[in-house]
C-alpha cells in the first residue's frame, strides 16, 4: 500500500493522490481561463470583418494584430498542459504533467492579462482616442495587478505559516 503523507495542507494523501487532486484543480482553472479567452478571441476575430475596420489607421491595425497574436498565444499556453497530458498519458508522469500544467496556467494568465488590457485600450483608442486608451489601459492594469498579484501574494504571505486563511467574513 502506498505511503500516506501529509501534504502540508492538512490532507492525508499519497503523492499520487495529491498529483491527481492538483491536476483536477488545474483543469478547472483551465476551463475558466479558456472560456474567457475564447470570448475575447471571438470578439477580436469578428472585428476584422466589420465595415468600420477599414477606417483603422496603420497603428490601430498593428495594435489589433498584436492582440490577435496574444489571443492565439493565450490559447496555446492554456491548451499546452492538455497536450502534455495526452502525450504522457499512462506513462506515470503525473508529477511532470502537474508541473507543466502550472507553468502553462501562469503563462496563459500572463498573456490573458496583456490581452484584457490591450482589448480595452484598443476599444478606447478606436472610440475616443489615444489619451483615453492610455488611461483606461493603465487603470485596468492597476486593477489587474492589485487583484491578480498583490492580493494573492498578500494572502500568501499572511498564510505562510501553513494554516488556513482566517474567516473574516462580515457577519450581519
Amino acid at each position: 500500500m502506498p505511503e500516506r503523507t501529509g501534504s502540508g495542507e492538512g490532507r492525508d494523501e499519497t503523492p499520487d493522490e495529491r498529483y491527481d487532486r492538483n491536476w483536477n484543480e488545474a483543469l478547472q482553472e483551465l476551463r475558466v481561463l479558456q472560456t474567457g479567452t475564447q470570448i475575447l478571441t471571438g470578439f477580436l476575430l469578428a472585428l476584422a470583418f466589420q465595415p468600420a475596420f477599414a477606417d483603422l489607421d496603420d497603428g490601430e491595425r498593428v495594435f489589433y494584430l498584436v492582440l490577435v497574436v496574444l489571443a492565439a498565444l493565450s490559447a496555446i499556453f492554456a491548451l499546452a498542459p492538455v497536450a502534455i497530458h495526452r502525450t504522457l498519458f499512462r506513462r506515470h508522469a503525473k508529477r511532470v504533467v502537474v508541473a507543466y500544467g502550472h507553468a502553462g496556467l501562469l503563462a496563459s494568465l500572463g498573456t490573458v492579462s496583456l490581452l484584457l488590457i490591450g482589448v480595452v485600450a484598443f476599444v478606447f483608442e478606436v472610440v475616443v482616442g489615444g489619451a483615453a486608451a492610455w488611461i483606461a489601459g493603465g487603470c485596468l492594469a492597476a486593477a489587474l495587478g492589485a487583484l491578480w498579484l498583490v492580493l494573492p501574494l498578500t494572502i500568501r504571505a499572511h498564510n505562510s505559516g501553513g494554516g488556513n486563511v482566517p474567516d473574516r467574513s462580515i457577519r450581519s
